[in-house]
């Protein structure tokens, strides 16, 4: 049995294998994807994978991690802040559809588009509790993640979506990585540190690094957790 971690670039990835070099705690039953950025090549590259991975060992699970834009109204009480993690409940495509002014409508029902996808509970509620139990000051929240092919460069938009989904935060791979892992009955997680604000686009005010390293840390500790509990998990 074994995990799959995937994250879209090097750089995110890189800052996960640092913190597990260091904890040396998963050895062999973790492997690892960098997807590429976006819905599309991520599809391609997890599902590529999966298709072709021996039948033994099995990828058991999914954690999929990386950084996120936070958007700043969402119609809801749950707001993230700089360098927050958040775990992902569900995920939307939010700009798969037709966009007006001020919403993205859905296509039509007759399409059998796939939009919306709810995450594994008990996965998530196996990571808060290891975070909690981390003993490292974690501060995360959790609601629902917005997946969107051309990121938000406008408070506008950023507002707008937020909105419509009552969106925590936004990414470019978490709902393509949903999509895959229900296509081949996996259970997944999604687990991101905020790197900017989804507002007039700044990059002055990002912390890319810092976020990196951040959720690098926390899915180390996530994943050395699931290892030790997965037989439990699935």
């Amino acid at each position: 049995m074994s995990i799959l971690i995937t994250a879209a670039t090097s750089k995110e990835m890189q800052a996960y294998i640092h913190t597990e070099k260091e904890q040396d705690q998963v050895g062999k039953q973790i492997c690892c994807l960098v997807t590429g950025v976006g819905p599309v090549e991520t599809t391609l590259s997890l599902a590529g994978l999966l298709q072709r991975q021996p039948r033994q060992p099995t990828i058991d699970c999914v954690i999929n991690f990386g950084i996120a834009g936070a958007y700043q109204e969402n119609n809801t009480s749950v707001q993230a802040g700089m360098l927050d993690l958040c775990l992902a409940e569900q995920e939307f495509f939010g700009d798969l559809g037709i966009q007006f002014a001020d919403t993205v409508e859905p296509l039509p029902e007759d399409l059998s588009v796939y939009n919306h996808f709810v995450l594994d509970s008990r996965l998530l509620s196996t990571a808060k509790q290891l975070l909690r139990d981390a003993g490292l000051g974690y501060s995360y929240t959790q609601g629902t993640f917005v997946t969107v092919s051309c990121a938000s460069g406008t408070l506008h938009r950023g507002n707008q979506l937020g909105r419509q989904f009552h969106g925590l935060c936004e990414n470019m791979e978490g709902a393509a990585v949903a999509r895959v892992c229900q296509e081949f009955s996996l259970p997944c997680l999604e687990i991101r540190c905020i790197s900017n604000m989804v507002e007039d686009r700044d990059q002055a005010k990002w912390q890319l690094q810092e976020a990196c390293t951040q959720v690098g840390k926390a899915v180390a500790t996530i994943a050395a957790g699931f290892v030790a509990n997965l037989p439990d998990l699935i």
